[in-house]
């Protein structure tokens, strides 16, 4: 071996493509990476680049994080996803020598966050647009030379161990050096966010982008105004022009489009890695992670990203489900980039007909976001913690102190599950409650109040009040759960609670038995271990699963009295949910004229052939990339075959994203008028609870939550749900909350519902993690 040695850690598409060339140049290469079959594959064939029909292997040194046993580290390449940098970082901080370097190879903005761990004198900026794929485990296909700048953060002058790593990178191809890589970032987040785009749809990113200019360049002009704040000179690279894309001059923008669907159509990748996480890895993209410093600085300046942010959202919603890929979501898109002002695409025809700018039926968006809820006052939010105030050791304790009483965790479990408690039977409710309050009060003592508020027709609400450690005038933390589940009486009987090994399965377990267990845990922990715990209520309501209608004026006065809340619904394969959609539920009844269907069919209007034309309707209200979805789940009508249908009903289901979707539909539903003047529309229902959407309060508790997380070895990850919570009317109240905090596991609402043990002690470690931060606080 010759030559500086070299870690990459993050041996994916762009750290595998580095560690093969440098390595064949010569260079001593150790590949970190996550992916144990991965690193496995790297140690048994060697690290191997597909061009082509042509493989070229080379050995070098492998290993996971956990696994490593090498030297300290000088020279490293980070090339993880943007929403592993902190894990990353956490393990590379250490083992950095004090005159070694991280270079963040990767996409998004990461050398602030970098530099939190090593020192800006530690970190390098660069901007990489290589196109490559992981294809088989030890295998990548190298997608040919892109660009690749190096340079110091902040627009320092180039330096000589700049100069030194391009020189060495000249194994791969043109690195180059420059004192602006600010620059290349800011102009590939534009290219990036079209890129983004794309992956909305199964089809060719170029060709997407040629028959959607419209989003493209609504998108492209949305970065550029955040990038114009700071005062960023733009760059090109490859065949992005990126001053061209400025607004300003549609034949220079058409033509810069032109150039750069042209160069997409040469490469050997015509679909993003975005695309692929989402279709075929079935992963989180990292782009709603490394967008997060746009969105944010966007909020700062006051300007509206509705394009980007729509992009986002619709990402979001292809990680829980990809089969939703579709390329109505950029005919949404362009409907809603005009709707914005975004007026300067050439509107050109295309191969197949379709226009740049058509949407489809009935959709139109609402460009300014409107959040329908009342400010978090600098009060509220000042309240917040801002930290963990448990060490890592005392956060490691917490985790390992649960361990220990697993089994005690879940036969309480067991226990509760064995009580049936349906929405729909009071009996069992009463039941149910019963017991919790008996075993709350063998596990956390007697509370300083209790409030049992009976309630008609639902479940009856407890609320439990208790002390803090150590003298606190700060309001209590709102700590939610419920008790009924979606399960019919009887369920128990062909399916009880079963556990094997790991798992454990039966009706309510998933959601949300286990968060109500893993909440009280958390608190027995703090309090067992001598450990800071803040003043808590604590609430549980019967009615949740059919609305909450009974118990929702409770939560939002209980909410309203709350310096923030947790909400112990199930998480999202481990992701707390840090926003989610408002739900409608209406009903569209059409009367007609009954007339025999054979004697007399002219006399006859059909409710029936008119509900028909009205759902074709309602679906044109659907914006989904915006994130609305409306959904005509029940349709009834007509007596008998031979009679024209005098009526006939549909019931919906509507969820959307945002106020102003919120705003945009229910304008549409009013406007709805019958085809045939015979019949009539009749609406009925409302909106069941309100948008959900990420405020400033909901992040900083996420960031804080996520801190709490790192010492127990996690990587907490955020994430947007399409079902709504109790934690839609808290903070539609004002008050921060932090929702999807409980069990680890999945099927909710069906018969495959489970959650794991093991998840059981991570989380309810971690809600005594961000408790304890209250206490703190």
């Amino acid at each position: 071996m010759k030559g500086d040695a070299y870690a990459v850690v993050g041996a994916g598409a762009i750290g595998g493509t580095l560690a093969h060339r440098l390595a064949a140049a010569g260079h001593p290469v150790t590949v970190i990476d996550t992916d144990a079959d991965h690193v496995a594959a790297i140690r048994a064939d060697g690290l191997t680049i597909l061009r082509g029909e042509e493989r070229e292997s080379v050995r070098l040194d492998a290993a996971t994080p956990e696994d490593y046993q090498g030297p300290p580290l000088r020279r490293v390449l980070l090339s993880v996803k943007a929403q592993a940098t902190e894990a990353a970082m956490r393990w590379i901080a250490p083992r950095l020598t004090p005159d070694g370097y991280v270079v963040s190879v990767q996409n998004g903005f990461n050398e602030e966050l970098i530099g939190q761990h090593v020192g800006t004198e530690r970190t390098m900026a660069a901007f990489v647009n290589i196109f490559a794929d992981v294809v088989t485990p030890g295998v990548v296909r190298d997608g040919g030379p892109g660009a690749f700048i190096i340079g110091e953060p902040g627009g320092a002058p180039v330096s000589e161990r700049v100069r030194d790593l391009v020189a060495d990178l000249q194994a791969w191809g043109p690195a180059q050096a420059s004192d602006n890589v600010e620059g290349y970032l800011w102009a590939k987040a534009a290219f990036g966010a079209m890129l983004s785009a794309t992956a909305l749809a199964d089809a060719p990113m170029a060709e997407l982008i040629d028959r959607h200019r419209a989003a493209m360049y609504a998108l492209a002009a949305e970065v550029y105004a955040v990038a114009d704040t700071a005062g960023i000179r733009l760059e090109p690279f490859d065949a992005y022009d990126a001053p061209a894309f400025r607004p300003g001059d549609p034949v220079a923008r058409d033509a810069a489009c032109d150039r750069l669907t042209a160069w997409l159509r040469t490469q050997p990748k015509d679909r993003s890695g975005i695309w692929r996480d989402l279709a075929v890895r079935r992963r989180p993209v990292e782009v709603t992670t490394h967008y997060e410093p746009v969105i944010e600085r966007s909020r700062r300046a006051e300007l509206d990203t509705p394009v980007l942010s729509a992009v986002l959202e619709g990402l979001r919603a292809l990680e829980r489900d990809p089969s939703g890929m579709s390329e109505a979501r950029l005919d949404a898109l362009d409907a809603l980039a005009k709707a914005a002002g975004e007026h300067t695409t050439a509107g050109k025809d295309n191969s197949d007909g379709r226009s740049a700018a058509v949407s489809p039926v009935g959709v139109t968006a609402i460009p300014a976001k409107m959040i329908d809820i009342p400010a978090e006052d600098d009060k509220r939010l000042g309240d917040l913690p801002i930290g963990p105030a448990l060490t890592d050791a005392h956060a490691v304790a917490v985790r390992d102190w649960l361990d220990v009483h697993r089994e005690a965790m879940a036969d309480d479990l067991a226990a509760y599950t064995s009580l049936e408690s349906p929405s729909d039977n009071k009996e069992c409710l009463a039941a149910c409650l019963d017991w919790l309050r008996g075993w709350l009060d063998a596990s956390l003592g007697a509370p300083e109040s209790e409030e049992l508020l009976p309630r008609d027709g639902a479940g009856d609400i407890l609320i439990r009040r208790y002390a803090g450690t150590g003298p606190s005038a700060a309001s209590p933390v709102l700590l939610v759960a419920h008790y009924d589940t979606v399960w019919s009486t009887g369920t128990l009987h062909d399916w009880p609670y079963r556990r094997e090994d790991d798992r454990i399965s039966g009706p309510g377990v998933f959601d949300m038995k286990a968060g109500l267990v893993q909440a009280v845990w958390a608190l027995r922990a703090l309090r067992e271990l001598d450990l800071p715990v803040p003043a808590c209520t604590l609430l549980l309501n019967g009615d949740e699963e059919t609305g909450s209608q009974a118990s929702n004026e409770v939560i939002v006065a209980e909410a309203g009295a709350s310096r923030a809340a947790l909400v112990f619904e199930a998480s999202a394969d481990g992701a707390v949910k840090t926003t989610r959609k408002g739900v409608g539920l209406f009903s569209l009844t059409v009367r007609g004229e009954e007339a025999h269907a054979g004697l007399d069919p002219m006399r006859g209007a059909s409710a029936v052939n008119e509900m028909a034309r009205q759902v074709l309707a309602l679906e044109g209200i659907a914006a989904p990339a915006a994130g609305t979805t409306v959904n005509v789940g029940v349709l009834r009508g007509g007596t008998r075959s031979n009679v024209t249908a005098g009526e006939a009903v549909a019931h919906l289901d509507v969820r959307v994203a945002t106020a102003a979707e919120r705003d945009r539909v229910d304008a549409a539903l009013a406007a709805l008028v019958p085809v045939d003047p015979r019949t009539t529309l009749k609406l009925d229902g409302g909106w069941n609870r309100p948008v959900f959407e990420r405020t400033e309060g909901v992040g900083r508790l996420f960031a804080v939550a996520r801190d709490c997380a790192a010492p127990l070895g996690l990587d907490l990850r955020e994430t947007a749900v399409g079902g709504a919570s109790d934690g839609n009317f808290i903070l539609a109240a004002g008050t921060p909350v932090l929702d999807g905090l409980g069990a680890v596991g999945g099927g909710a609402h069906a018969r495959s519902e489970h959650v794991t043990l093991s998840g059981m002690v991570e989380r309810s470690a971690l809600a005594a993690g961000v408790l304890a931060a209250f206490a703190g606080a």
